[in-house]
């Protein structure tokens, strides 16, 4: 076995790689750029090596750089992670031209794979099902919009060498191919280094469902199940799941064949991906066509691990080594149900514009038998511009389906982040979802259920309930340690069984007697430690648990619990009847400014001072997290002045125009 492996990459994935190499008794070594250099990962491995400054391009995506390391340190073997230089033919052979092992397939599965337009083409000979499009080079704009015209709308527009939902566009009209073709040949540019694109048709009410496959030197090939990905924000899949809730053993079956069928045609071995476009209007289980195949580690393959029982990193390890695989495919079973969330730094209130800055609070929640976090970030760390907006990966697996969903309820309300935005909210509300929970999603989920924007999970009565008596349990605490402070001018304060609790414009009227809570005449037996100070409340109501994420604000509080935060006041009946004559402050009205919508590189400024525009007009382009995001006018209008300009780093809420 190695001695010692290289992980060429950063955050969860390679702490996750790290994990296992000490489990195999392998040292590690690690990469990091400027940004990174006191990142967890550095501080897990053996030995550490700097690449050079924050941006990628710098650091992490040269080659050189990472083969110097390896001689340096006298590293047998890179792990690529995902991303990066993970699907880089040229990466792998340069590292087999050194003697170094890649944990990994072999150059040319990679470069058969790897590159979506060559694959299709592949994909296509090996007679498996490929979805309409056009699979040769796309020369420029107008013979992108001659070639959409003729599939039919709506087209998707990818960038070849993309993933992770960048460089791509779907387009429903000519002139969506007219505004974003090109930005999706920059985006595989800046991304990939490639700004081939391609075009397919894209089918309507889809659903994503992945095949993972395994294959070591010796010609075995396995498929280890499928994992449902239909939930997804931008092409970014957002929930993941194994087994799906739509495949039956026989579509499993014929899948699986499929995907080992085409990974034999190229020769492949290691751990690799064949990405499927299942039609959920098919129920005969053979609509299913070839999308891609992800010649890499996936983001999600803690899903496949749970329900296989299998480390898929110590298998890539052990083929790259030049062991057999150990097991058949008589032997890969499922085990129970296996849910995975992504934990984004990005505000879903805000239109899930990424959030950067530093992680002033961050403790995930306890890791079990059931429960599994992957991180790569600690309390203090920085969510950079430069690199994917990812903060955790939380895993939750159960015997069942609707008990892997339950877990990563409870788990998110437990999950405690300050200092940048994030998508918990979201993904406890995903997980509430009826829609969700009876299996019928698409990839059009979560822009189908959620077309004006997230604003939080709905509330239901008996958690509103809840939600009052606990703020009555922790207004009675901080009262009670208010009158431990002597020398008042009226005597020691009387501490209160009655509150008046004002959540969300609502008020509910409570009465705490011992361990009972009555909230607007309804009792409830409760236990809710709480001292002043404390950040989480875990409750016990009855036979059900409530975690609860405690903020004290200026005027009152903040619960967050169940996918949405709440405004409370808790005060006495006297006290709440003064309040109501209290009038609040108007925020100012902010709607002749275009703002900067997160912090971002403004690239492109496409109005000038006089210029009149309309709605829905572009207005302008900041990239971010390697996104660009075109700002476009709300309404009518005429602009009255620039603010900013092409190269400028702006702030969030930075003034970019103003209109008349």
């Amino acid at each position: 076995m190695f001695n010692k492996i290289l992980i060429a990459n950063r955050g969860e994935i390679a702490c996750r790689v790290i994990r296992t190499a000490r489990k195999m008794g392998i040292r590690t070594v690690a990469v990091y750029s400027d940004a990174d250099a006191r990142a967890p990962h550095v501080e897990m491995a053996d030995e550490k090596v700097h690449l050079g400054p924050p941006p990628a391009s710098e650091s992490y995506l040269l080659a050189d750089r990472i083969i110097a390391a390896c001689k340096a340190t006298g590293a047998e073997a890179v792990h690529p992670g995902y991303g990066f230089l993970s699907e880089r033919t040229s990466f792998a052979q340069a590292l087999a031209d050194a003697g170094i092992a890649f944990i990994g397939p072999p150059p040319h599965a990679i470069a058969a794979m790897g590159d979506k337009i060559e694959s299709k083409k592949l994909a296509r000979e090996a007679g498996v099902n490929v979805v309409p499009g056009f699979v040769g080079e796309i020369e420029d704009t107008e013979h992108a919009v001659r070639i959409a015209n003729e599939i039919t709308y709506p087209v998707m527009m990818k960038a070849s060498a993309g993933g992770g939902g960048k460089g791509m566009r779907l387009a429903f009209s000519e002139k969506d191919v007219r505004e974003n073709f090109d930005s999706v040949r920059r985006e595989g540019l800046n991304s990939f280094g490639d700004d081939r694109v391609f075009i397919e048709k894209f089918i309507e009410s889809p659903r994503h469902i992945e095949i993972q496959v395994l294959g070591d030197k010796h010609g075995n090939i396995l498929y280890l199940n499928e994992r449902e990905c239909s939930v997804q924000r931008r092409h970014q899949k957002v929930v993941e799941e194994a087994p799906s809730p739509f495949v039956s053993p026989e579509m499993r079956k014929a899948m699986g064949e499929q995907a080992v069928a085409l990974a034999r045609a190229v020769g492949y071995h290691s751990a690799g991906t064949v990405e499927l476009i299942v039609s959920g209007a098919d129920k005969t289980g053979q609509g299913f066509y070839f999308l891609e195949m992800n010649t890499r580690l996936q983001v999600e393959h803690p899903v496949t691990e749970y329900i296989t029982g299998l480390d898929l990193v110590e298998q890539m390890i052990r083929v790259a080594y030049g062991e057999k695989l150990a097991f058949t495919q008589e032997d890969i079973g499922i085990n129970g149900w296996a849910v995975e969330n992504r934990v984004y730094a990005e505000d879903p209130y805000r239109g899930f514009l990424p959030s950067t800055g530093r992680l002033v609070r961050y403790r995930p929640p306890e890791t079990s038998e059931t429960v599994r976090v992957d991180d790569g970030v600690y309390e203090g760390s920085d969510i950079s511009m430069f690199y994917d907006p990812m903060i955790a990966k939380l895993i939750t697996w159960g015997a069942t389906r609707e008990k892997a969903i339950d877990a990563q309820i409870t788990a998110l309300d437990r999950f405690e982040i300050e200092g940048i935005g994030h998508n918990v909210d979201f993904l406890s509300a995903l997980m509430q979802h009826p829609r969700f929970r009876s299996g019928d999603i698409t990839t059009g989920f979560i822009a189908e259920e959620y077309p004006e924007g997230f604003r939080g999970a709905p509330t239901p009565e008996k958690l509103t309930e809840r939600l009052a008596a606990i703020a009555a349990i922790a207004g009675s605490a901080e009262a009670a340690r208010a009158a431990e402070i002597d020398q008042r001018l009226n005597g020691p304060i009387v501490a209160n069984a009655e509150w008046v609790v004002t959540m969300d414009g609502a008020e509910h009227h409570v009465l705490i007697a011992g361990e009972t809570a009555t909230v607007d005449g309804h009792p409830m037996t409760i236990e809710a430690p709480y001292v002043p100070g404390q950040r989480l409340v875990e409750a016990r109501i009855g036979d059900e648990t409530l975690s609860v994420k405690v903020e004290r604000t200026r005027s009152g509080w903040t619960f967050t619990a169940r996918g949405k935060s709440h405004r409370l006041r808790v005060l006495p009946p006297h006290v709440a009847a003064l309040a109501r004559h209290m009038i609040e402050k108007i925020p100012p009205d902010m709607s002749r400014f275009l703002l900067c919508p997160m912090p971002g590189l403004v690239t492109r400024i496409d109005v000038k001072a006089g210029d009149k525009v309309e709605a829905g007009q572009p207005l302008a382009v900041v990239e971010a997290m390697k996104m660009e995001n075109i700002l476009r006018a709300e309404k009518a209008g005429t602009i009255k002045s620039v603010e900013a300009k092409a190269g400028e780093s702006l702030a969030v809420d930075a003034v970019i125009l103003e209109f008349e």
